[in-house]
């Protein structure tokens, strides 16, 4: 999350407004997935969380799983418009490859902040029919929605499948996460969905020798103190109310790998050291 003027009469970054002199979230995440979008800034960045919380690629990676779990079940359940903030880096299958393996005619909206995203974006994502990417901040929910592109694309009579993936982490408790979500909800019919994961440092609750490993937490979130954002972890008590209308389905808020998996299920160690809750709700 970077810097961003709030407000529909924004209209993008230039060049000479895209910071590299600091580490971006976005960025860092595409390092953890093993991408190349990313300057040495986040390199470094990236590496300093991996050599106090070694198993964060392995967060990112379970998290990417969990996206595409829940897109494809959403997907098969008949949903054919989705609004995906915060996207990053694309990295494939994306968010629209993964729903039209399905449906083809499913359109998707992808927004960010981060200048480079929309570089990568319109070389990647928005060459693809019915896709559309919008420069947004998701701390700005009605720039979004009253963005011509969404306008074309999402039809707010029709369900919608909003994807909020590692994203409200990077929002701050004085930001109010809960409002911006209810924002995005009020604009959305019955039968949306809201897809949230959300970074923690409380332990795995079934995992008997679980703990918070404080020294490695602080560590990682004085990594983030650096980054054009700070990472704000929240507790699975936290996380669940910020679903707000959205009835949670089932498993409810889990750690990501346990949410409808299509595998092997990770044991109570690994999951311990998967730092995201995930969870898929309903508008009723």
């Amino acid at each position: 999350m970077g810097p961003y003027v709030q407000g529909p009469e924004h209209s993008g970054f230039s060049a000479d407004e895209i910071d590299t002199s600091r580490p971006h979230p976005a960025r860092m995440y595409d390092y953890y997935l093993g991408g190349w979008d990313n300057y040495e800034v986040d390199r470094v960045a990236a590496e300093r969380v991996i050599e106090v919380h070694p198993q964060v690629r392995h967060s990112a990676r379970a998290n990417r799983a969990f996206l595409r779990r829940a897109v494809g079940e959403l997907v098969a359940g008949g949903i054919r418009q989705i609004i995906d903030i915060g996207t990053g880096i694309p990295t494939s299958p994306n968010t629209h490859e993964v729903a039209r393996e399905t449906a083809p005619d499913t359109r998707v909206v992808y927004v960010d902040n981060d200048p480079i995203v929309a570089t990568h974006a319109g070389a990647r994502l928005t060459n693809a029919e019915r896709t559309g990417f919008v420069l947004g901040d998701v701390r700005d929910p009605k720039a979004i929605l009253d963005h011509p592109t969404v306008r074309e694309l999402i039809d707010f009579d029709r369900p919608v499948a909003l994807l909020l993936v590692a994203v409200l982490h990077f929002v701050r408790d004085d930001e109010d996460p809960a409002a911006l979500v209810a924002t995005l909800a009020e604009a959305l019919p019955a039968g949306s969905h809201l897809v949230l994961s959300h970074a923690t440092g409380e332990p795995y609750e079934a995992y008997a020798e679980g703990r918070t490993d404080v020294q490695a937490r602080d560590g990682v979130i004085n990594v983030y103190k650096s980054a054009t954002a700070t990472l704000n972890l929240r507790s699975k008590a936290e996380i669940e109310p910020l679903f707000g209308p959205f009835a949670l389905l089932e498993p409810g808020v889990v750690r990501v790998p346990l949410w409808r998996p299509d595998g092997e299920v990770p044991g109570p160690r690994d999951l311990n050291n998967t730092i995201f809750y995930g969870g898929v709700g309903r508008k009723a």
